[in-house]
């Protein structure tokens, strides 16, 4: 028998919902918890070479990757290094579920277009206020990503026989 108190959810709702939780950083989380994000989800069209933005820019925004590509660069003097080319799927700017940060890299569109959802800081961070369970599952997919990262950043290093100082990397915050 089919509880009549359980929440439904529109076809549209689902479709963003199952969108959603193939991104790594709300897997963990149910569809009532997703749809705690649904309401501050504002979709945005790019055209190639637009920049999403900046190196240290305010990070004010989580960007999920609806369609198109978008590549994350860093800039060496006067050019730009890729660091990754991130597609359909996938986030970027998830330094903005951290209060008071900047962006670490520039991010380009590449492809013809592409539409992304973008999820404003001050809208996460109400949610995490108002739900540390949510918060919790959020924070450990992003540590897991973070780790991840750090693991590809030693093997770098370990490949390029040491070229850079990873120390550098490590310097204590609090200075």
């Amino acid at each position: 028998m089919k509880n009549p108190f359980k929440k439904t959810y529109t076809d549209t709702e689902l479709s963003l919902f199952r969108f959603l939780a193939r991104i790594k950083l709300f897997e963990r989380l149910t569809f009532e918890e997703l749809s705690l994000f649904t309401p501050y989800m504002f979709k945005r069209t790019f055209s190639q070479d637009e920049v999403v933005f900046f190196r240290n820019d305010p990070s004010q925004a989580l960007y999920l990757i609806k369609s198109g590509s978008v590549s994350l660069n860093i800039d060496m003097q006067d050019k730009f290094e890729v660091l990754s080319i991130l597609n359909k799927g996938q986030a970027f700017g998830d330094n903005s579920l951290l209060d008071n940060s900047r962006r670490v890299y520039t991010s380009i569109v590449i492809s013809e277009k592409a539409d992304l959802y973008v999820i404003p800081q001050v809208n996460i961070l109400d949610v995490f206020e108002n739900h540390p369970n949510v918060k919790a599952e959020v924070m450990n997919s992003l540590a897991e990503l973070y780790n991840f990262y750090t693991t590809n950043l030693f093997n770098a290093y370990r490949s390029s026989f040491g070229f850079f100082n990873l120390g550098e990397a490590y310097l204590n915050p609090e200075k």
